[in-house]
């Protein structure tokens, strides 16, 4: 039997999330002082009792998101289970920065500013109103890539997102966008909508984010991982410090391969998955992806104590 801890994404956000890990475990209320003081400012304060607009500000919900996640990481150490009880570590997106502090690779300081860099990055890249993404239901991935090309016309328009077998994220360049969901859904798509995000994310659009994050990177120190990562852009797993660096700068244009990501794990032998941080978003998608896993998740106190006798199994 395989386990592994995965971590999730943007979307996953909402106004006090972390708050009773922070108040339960002293280790997880170290992890958000550690953001708050790495960021030179309350982070905790807008994630537990600020404006929820304020927080889905991508410069915000990256930093906060992998604070949740890693307040939950050390409040199942804080129990007894170690990072090692996991086969792979995997995140969507942002999810893979938080997979890699879980995994010991990067320090949560680091990661707070480098996941600070990379929403102002990502959001500066592309004036808002020229970029837009769009989920696309029921059709697979290679149906969505030829529609894409075909919808692209001399603008940017791809997949950003493979998630599961019938959700496909596609981003670029917004007539272009537009222009693909008419097309998804005459080729069948149950539905073809766009995203409420601020910015085109894991498109060629954000090529000036990803020369953002090659200079922070190249000063961010990378330490070998305790357990393998999966990384996003290659859908299987990564060790080596400078492939990581390598891998977390081609993921700002590169798709989110996490289908892929979830199918290479279970074929390697992982048949139980865990979401560890806000929301259950991923765990949805496991489902469809691979439909024997068992899915838990841990975001809450609660969810501490009920997953701890399972993971010490």
């Amino acid at each position: 039997m395989g386990r592994a801890f995965i971590f999730p994404g943007q979307g996953a956000q909402t106004i006090g999330m972390g708050r009773d890990l922070a108040e339960t475990y002293p280790a997880a209320k170290a992890v958000f002082d550690e953001v708050d003081e790495a960021l030179g400012e309350k982070l905790s304060a807008l994630i537990w009792e600020g404006e929820i607009e304020a927080l889905t500000l991508t410069a915000n919900a990256q930093p906060a998101l992998m604070a949740t996640s890693m307040a939950a990481m050390r409040a199942l150490e804080s129990e007894g289970v170690s990072i090692e009880a996991a086969s792979f570590v995997a995140g969507h997106s942002l999810g893979e920065y938080s997979a890699l502090t879980a995994a010991g690779a990067l320090s949560v300081a680091d990661a707070a500013r480098l996941l600070r860099a990379r929403g102002q990055a990502m959001q500066a890249a592309v004036p808002v109103g020229e970029g837009a993404m769009a989920a696309i239901l029921g059709l697979d991935l290679a149906a969505v890539q030829a529609l894409a090309e075909q919808a692209a016309q001399g603008e940017v328009c791809q997949a950003a997102n493979d998630n599961d077998p019938a959700q496909v994220v596609i981003s670029g360049a917004k007539a272009a966008v537009e222009r693909a969901t008419v097309i998804a859904k005459e080729a069948g798509a149950k539905r073809a909508l766009l995203l409420p995000v601020s910015a085109p994310f894991h498109c060629a659009l954000m090529q000036p984010a990803a020369d953002v994050m090659a200079e922070a990177l190249a000063k961010a120190t990378i330490h070998t991982p305790k357990v393998p990562v999966v990384a996003n852009v290659r859908a299987e797993a990564v060790m080596d410090p400078d492939t990581i660096r390598a891998l977390l700068i081609e993921q700002v244009t590169g798709s989110v391969r996490w289908r892929e990501s979830v199918e290479w794990m279970a074929a390697q032998g992982v048949d139980a998955f865990w979401e560890i941080g806000a929301g259950k978003a991923l765990s949805g998608m496991v489902r469809r992806i691979h439909k024997p896993a068992t899915v838990g998740n841990v975001g809450s106190a609660a969810d501490v104590a009920a997953a701890v006798a399972s993971l010490k199994a």
